[in-house]
Order: structure tokens, then C-alpha cells, then sequence
């Protein structure tokens, strides 16, 4: 959906961000100034490219961070529904966490050793994630890289197959899409030259018919996918396609990964634990260990076993998988104090609950006429999109994308003290976040919609 055919003209889009831009750098002088000196010596004037992605006039740069609240340099309070883009899903700087780092770091950081936490670790994964084997990586980007280069080593065929619009971080095998029937890398990569598309298949996420097809040449290794599609808007399953995924899984012998590195917010264990899914690997990352550097894949006995005749078999040298700062001795003490005291039943219930409330307020508040839209919701998770009924695959999700509209609702949170995800309109509840805040949230949008429709 473009602004030119939705019920709000373009002009209102474009008075309203003017209007809001000049309020923004009014209120926010010492963040331009220290833009302009982080500007000096970073891309951008910041030191990850995708902070500069907010469509802010420039970033706001941040005080502290605590629960569900950001201070910025100028001493403005945020509500954070952003949450470090799920990082922070249990809030910021979660006390058990904290300590934990605090202490491990006086005892060392990394020693490329097992700490005595490790055992302790693993029991909770298993105990949580119903998986019995675990491998710990610094990010959910290099988990999924180590799941594909395991599952094409175990079965020895080539080909990887992933959803339309899915993702798994910075994956050059899962940076594809479908066009006109066809797998293409992504036009917006950079400095990609190798042809993704010889190594990958990608179908639209209700296509199991697509599926099957793919499955059957058994030359896919594995199917790598989000139990519900969550970067280009939510996505949710239709009926009986993980059981149907399954099961043409099993019967091709193709290998299945989930990646709950965002549906990790469906409930305790994610997605697959709440939904009874039966993964062969498990991925997630970004909030497994309160925010700090670390991601977890598991997998069952079975394929344990398949690992280690691999590595029985390979030549002698490196295998390609596994990083030196990999499970260092702050990532088990932070994983080990999120397992043990913060990815609790209880914080489960506050995060659910209050996005739950959250989902009902937005639905009345953007219940205006002429208005497409829809609020999807995976437990902790939402998503707002221009779109009045919920998709089914990605083609249909990116027609329910506006980034004209998007940007606005951003900017004029931001300077009313809120903010939601830069990437598409995603927000998220966690243990932290209050009442006071979801009303927060729920005023700013009906203002928002107010002045654009001039009521």
C-alpha cells in the first residue's frame, strides 16, 4: 500500500513530518551536538550503520538504559517498546544479569576454557528448550551459519531452503528472495558476488506445495525457518503448516532448523515449546542472555551422534565453525543469570499480559474508517501494518508496508517519549514495562492519527 491509496493524503504526511522534524531538533540539541562529533570518525556519525536507520533528522544518543526506559543526553525519557530490536526483550540491564557480568568480569573474561557455569547452562537450555545438546556462538547470525555448515555436512547435499521475507541475520545463504518465481540475492546486499541463489531455494511461507517440490529432488540439506515470519511484519503460520512442514521434512530426509531468535517472545521456550513444534535444531539469540553478545543452537541426540562422525571424518585443521570469544566466560555467567532468574514463567505472564492489553488498545484506537489496518501479536511481540487483514506470506505482508507512514508514527512517538522499532513498526513488552507506559504508547498513536486525518 503506497500513502496515495490509503484514506491519509500524502500531503498530511508530508506536513506532519515537517512539523515534527523542526519539533525533534528543538528538543534535542545535545544529541545534535554529540551527532556532530560522532560524525567526526563514524559512518554516519554512529558505530553500527543500522542506528543511523531510525529516519530520525539524527540519532538520539543514549544516557542509560533500565528496564523499559531510555534516557537520552538531553534528559528526555523514552518508553521503549524497541527494546534493542528484541535484545533487550527482558528489559535493559536486567539486575541478575548485571551482577552476574559484574562478578564474572572480576575473574576473568575469556579463556577459551570451559567456567564451571557450563554444566548448569546446558541442564536449563534442556530444560527449557527441550533440546538435549547445545553449542553457544557470540550472535544468532553465526548459530544459523553453524546449523547450515552441520546440516550440509551431515547429509551431505548442498541446498538450503528458506521462507520468502524471512531472517536470519547476516546470512549471505538466507539474504534471498523470490521474484517472478525465482530465487535472487537481495538487490540491497553489499559487495555480494556470489551467486546465493546456486546454494539456495527460497518458497513463500503458505507454499508447502512448493515445498514438497524442493524436497523432493534430496538435495536440501536443511529448512531453515522462523516459526512465524517476523522482519517484513508478523507472519503468522496458517493452520497445520509446521505439522505438514514436519512431516515432509522427515519423509524427504532434509534436516529442520527453527531460528526463535525473535518468536522467542511467544512464550517460555518459544514458539516450539508453547506450540509442541519438534525441531532438529533450535537457534536463538539476541535476548537469551539479557542483551549480551551471545546466541545458543541445539539439537537432538540423534543428530549428536551424525555430528560427531563428522568430525570424526573431516581432515585434519579448521573446521570453519566456532569464533575465539565464542561462549567466553561473561556470555555463560550473563546466559547462566537469564536462564536461572530472568526468562521466567512469571516475566512470561507481565509480558504477555501487557501485550495482550496493548493489542486490544491499539486495535481500538486505530479502528477508524476508511483506515486499513491490522495488529498481529506473537505473545510479547506486535506488529502494526497498513494492511486490513492478516497476511499470509511476505508478497502479501510487504503490501501492508508504508514507510512513509512508518516514519511518521516513529518520529512523532519519539517526540512524544516513545519508541517502537525503526524496522517496520514493531513493538515488544517486557517484564519492565508498565500500564502507564502501554497508555503512553496507545495516546501517542490515536494523537498521531488525529492530526493526520484532521479530526
Amino acid at each position: 500500500m503506497t500513502a496515495s491509496n490509503s484514506a491519509i493524503p500524502r500531503a498530511a504526511i508530508d506536513a506532519l513530518l515537517e512539523r515534527e522534524r523542526q519539533r525533534f531538533e528543538r528538543e534535542h540539541p545535545a544529541s545534535a551536538r554529540a551527532h556532530a562529533v560522532n560524525a567526526a570518525h563514524w559512518l554516519n556519525g554512529v558505530p553500527m550503520h543500522w542506528m543511523h536507520d531510525w529516519g530520525l533528522p539524527f540519532p538520539i544518543v543514549v544516557r542509560e538504559a533500565r528496564g523499559a526506559e531510555i534516557v537520552d543526553v538531553d534528559g528526555r525519557r523514552y518508553a521503549d517498546f524497541c527494546l534493542g530490536d528484541t535484545g533487550a526483550m527482558f528489559g535493559h540491564s536486567p539486575l541478575p544479569v548485571a551482577r552476574a557480568l559484574a562478578t564474572q568480569a572480576a575473574r576473568g573474561l575469556t579463556t577459551m576454557l570451559p567456567s564451571e557455569e557450563t554444566g548448569a547452562v546446558g541442564a536449563a537450555l534442556e530444560r527449557i528448550f527441550r533440546l538435549p545438546f547445545w553449542q553457544i556462538t557470540q550472535t544468532a547470525s553465526d548459530a544459523n551459519r553453524s546449523v547450515i555448515r552441520w546440516a550440509r555436512g551431515i547429509t551431505r547435499r548442498p541446498l538450503l531452503l528458506v521462507f520468502n521475507g524471512c531472517y536470519h541475520g547476516m546470512v549471505d545463504d538466507a539474504c534471498v528472495r523470490l521474484e517472478n518465481g525465482r530465487t535472487i540475492a537481495k538487490p540491497s546486499l553489499i559487495g555480494q558476488v556470489h551467486d546465493l541463489a546456486s546454494g539456495t531455494i527460497a518458497v513463500e511461507f503458505d507454499d508447502l506445495d512448493g515445498v514438497e517440490r524442493a524436497l523432493k529432488t534430496r538435495n536440501v540439506a536443511c529448512v531453515l525457518c522462523e516459526p512465524a515470519l517476523t522482519n517484513i511484519g508478523i507472519v503468522l503460520p496458517q493452520p497445520g503448516l509446521h505439522n505438514a512442514l514436519r512431516a515432509l521434512t522427515r519423509k524427504h530426509g532434509t534436516l529442520l532448523a527453527l531460528d526463535e531468535t525473535h518468536t522467542i517472545s511467544t512464550g517460555l521456550g518459544g514458539y516450539s515449546r508453547v506450540c509442541g513444534l519438534e525441531p532438529d535444531f533450535f537457534i536463538v539469540g539476541k535476548a537469551i542472555a539479557g542483551g549480551f553478545p551471545c546466541a545458543v543452537y541445539g539439537f537432538t541426540a540423534e543428530l549428536r551422534e551424525r555430528m560427531l562422525g563428522v568430525l570424526a571424518q573431516k581432515a585434519p585443521g579448521h573446521s570453519g565453525l566456532g569464533t575465539t570469544l565464542s561462549a567466553n566466560a561473561l556470555a555463560i555467567a550473563a546466559l547462566n543469570a537469564t536462564l536461572s532468574e530472568v526468562m521466567t514463567p512469571s516475566a512470561y505472564t507481565h509480558m504477555i499480559d501487557h501485550a495482550a492489553m496493548l493489542e486490544d488498545a491499539l486495535e481500538e484506537a486505530l479502528r477508524v474508517e476508511g483506515l486499513p489496518v491490522h495488529v498481529t501479536r506473537i505473545g510479547a511481540r506486535l506488529e502494526l501494518m497498513f494492511k486490513a487483514e492478516p497476511p499470509r506470506n511476505a508478497l502479501e505482508a510487504a503490501a501492508g508496508l508504508n514507510e512513509e507512514l512508518s516514519l511518521a508514527l516513529r518520529l512523532f512517538l519519539a517526540n512524544r517519549g516513545v519508541l517502537i522499532t525503526p524496522f517496520h513498526n514493531m513493538m515488544l513488552t517486557s517484564p519492565a514495562t508498565t500500564r502507564a507506559q502501554l497508555d503512553t504508547l496507545r495516546i501517542g498513536i490515536a494523537e498521531w492519527l488525529r492530526e493526520l486525518l484532521q479530526k
